[in-house]
């Protein structure tokens, strides 16, 4: 690294005790010289006079001054080299990461395209690698900020060691690091190498706080290609291929594709419409029924999300649901739609129950129970009527907080239900500590257990443990009658499915409801005109 610039003060300053030192010198020489000739010439006796005291006393004087401007000037240059070695640290502190000793944000492009530069010379190209830790925040939330930093600096200290020593490594923030690499273009396979190890590297267990912590990486890899003409353009393109790793399953890599761009740009327009949907009131409950399987009567239905967008149409949950829970916006969106369905939902027979889904991302809310006691008094809908399902894999990411949440619900008379069983990793000690009312078998179980005898097995235990437990059981997934037989020998109760008919919207649900006769605010009408109509007549025949 070169050395900083003197300041122009302290280079005027430097030049002026130089012109003053040669000055001194000039005059020390010229004095000297005629003193010391004098001194000569009256020690050898050709001179009478002796020498001249004021010459005496002016060499004296330019010695002094002589000293003077030495020792100021050797005061200068130690300031300078002070300034210098200053300048130096600031320099290396703006562009410096101070946790984990790496490049920062703000020198990786620098360095990069200073790379990029001695790369091209050489004939050979550069990959950038966009890596990101998945599980860090777990880590950090759990232990605190002190084993997060220490967490970075060993995944700092392992990248280190993994990639070539000419790479460029940055801390871009957060959990989020860059790293610039030089390789032969014909071979981006070594690329493909480093990520490998990379991805093994970072996976390997570190202990904190006396237990082991894992955390992954997700990378994402790009190259300068013919339409990529910036440094800006090609760390972009390794974030976008970022985004895909960890849409793949995370823990791995991906190289750039020009697809991807397409697809994050959709992506973000999907976000945008999203937001103004939200407010807009386009989100509206569908619901698909729940049938007493001993009896086939109708005893509930569960809510089920659906986007009525004016430019896109109906929209499945599948495609808008993700991009909610990953900017946020599950909560308002979620809140909007059981409230549309809790208005609906209180004209209803008082038999009929509606099941809500809490997505994952909510269970994370601590303020959850109360959003939702909010909204039973809001509308007015009966808290026994309501039923909140709560998937199984999202009970172990804050099992404490999800307990503090059911209990808040429970003690309002709301019942809770676990959803999708079978697909997580749910144990007898998470049945015991979270008092569910009701287990839900998901419907790839159920739908496949007459083909696949793992499946079959699994729908068999889950209703097993249900009776010794004592807790009922839904059954998802009904397509057939042979499978509600088969269902009902094991001892499930209550069951749904597109056997009894697809997922409705509002007015289709009315119909149902009044060809069943389970609108009482419709009945007391329909029986009021039904009296006035005998009276009618009775008047008529008189």
């Amino acid at each position: 690294m070169a050395l900083p610039k003197v300041t122009p003060a302290g280079k005027s300053r430097s030049v002026m005790y130089g012109v003053v030192m040669f000055a001194a010198i000039a005059m020390f020489v010229a004095i000297g010289g005629e003193v010391g000739a004098q001194t000569v010439r009256s020690i050898i006796g050709v001179s009478h006079q002796g020498t001249d005291q004021v010459m005496v006393t002016a060499l004296l004087l330019n010695i002094a001054l002589i000293l003077l401007i030495w020792r100021r000037t050797s005061a200068l240059s130690d300031e300078i080299d002070v300034y210098r070695k200053a300048e130096v640290r600031a320099q290396h502190m703006a562009m410096t990461d101070p946790l984990t000793n790496l490049f920062n944000r703000r020198a990786i492009k620098e360095k990069t395209a200073e790379l990029s530069a001695r790369a091209s010379r050489r004939g050979k190209s550069i990959a950038f690698l966009m890596v990101d830790l998945d599980g860090f925040k777990k880590v950090n939330d759990i232990y605190g900020h002190d084993c997060g930093d220490f967490l970075l600096r060993e995944i700092a200290d392992r990248m280190r060691d993994v990639v070539p020593p000419s790479s460029v490594i940055a801390r871009l923030g957060g959990d989020e690091f860059g790293i610039c690499m030089v390789f032969e273009p014909e071979y981006p396979e070594s690329v493909d190498r480093v990520a490998e190890d990379l991805v093994e590297a970072l996976a390997r267990p570190v202990m904190i706080s006396d237990s082991e912590q894992t955390v992954t990486a997700s990378i994402g890899i790009s190259r300068p290609e013919i339409d990529c003409d910036s440094i800006d353009m090609l760390i972009r393109r390794a974030d976008i291929a970022l985004y895909a790793a960890k849409k793949n399953g995370r823990n791995g890599f991906n190289w750039f594709e020009s697809g991807m761009e397409v697809e994050l740009r959709s992506r973000n327009s999907l976000e945008g419409d999203i937001r103004a949907a939200i407010p807009n009131e386009e989100f509206v409950p569908y619901f698909e029924q729940q049938i007493d399987l001993n009896t086939g009567e109708l005893v509930g239905f569960e809510m089920l999300a659906r986007w009525v967008s004016p430019v896109r149409g109906l929209i499945s949950p599948d495609d808008f649901i993700p991009v909610a829970e990953e900017t946020g916006m599950i909560g308002d969106l979620s809140m909007s739609i059981i409230r549309k369905a809790m208005i609906e939902a209180k004209n209803w027979d008082p038999k009929l129950t509606i099941s809500v889904n809490i997505s994952p991302v909510q269970l994370k809310d601590p303020w959850l129970a109360q959003k939702i006691v909010k909204l039973l008094v809001e509308t007015g809908f009966p808290a026994s009527r309501l039923e909140v399902e709560i998937t199984e894999s999202s009970l172990f990411k804050n099992l404490s907080l999800a307990q503090s949440i059911v209990g808040s619900l429970k003690n309002q008379g709301i019942r809770i239900a676990l959803d999708d069983f079978g697909t997580g990793y749910s144990s007898l000690a998470h049945l015991r500590a979270l008092p569910f009312d009701r287990i839900k078998i998901d419907r790839s179980f159920v739908s496949s257990m007459f083909e696949n005898a793992e499946s079959a097995a699994i729908v068999s235990a889950i209703a097993g443990l249900g009776a010794s437990l004592d807790v009922p059981i839904t059954a998802e997934g009904i397509e057939d009658e042979e499978s509600i037989a088969k269902l009902k020998a094991l001892g499930c109760t209550k069951g749904q499915g597109w056997y009894f008919g697809q997922p409705m919207n509002i007015d289709q649900v009315r119909t149902i409801l009044a060809q069943k006769d389970l609108i009482p605010s419709r009945r007391r009408q329909n029986g009021t005109e039904a009296a006035r109509q005998d009276d009618y007549t009775e008047r008529k025949a008189s």
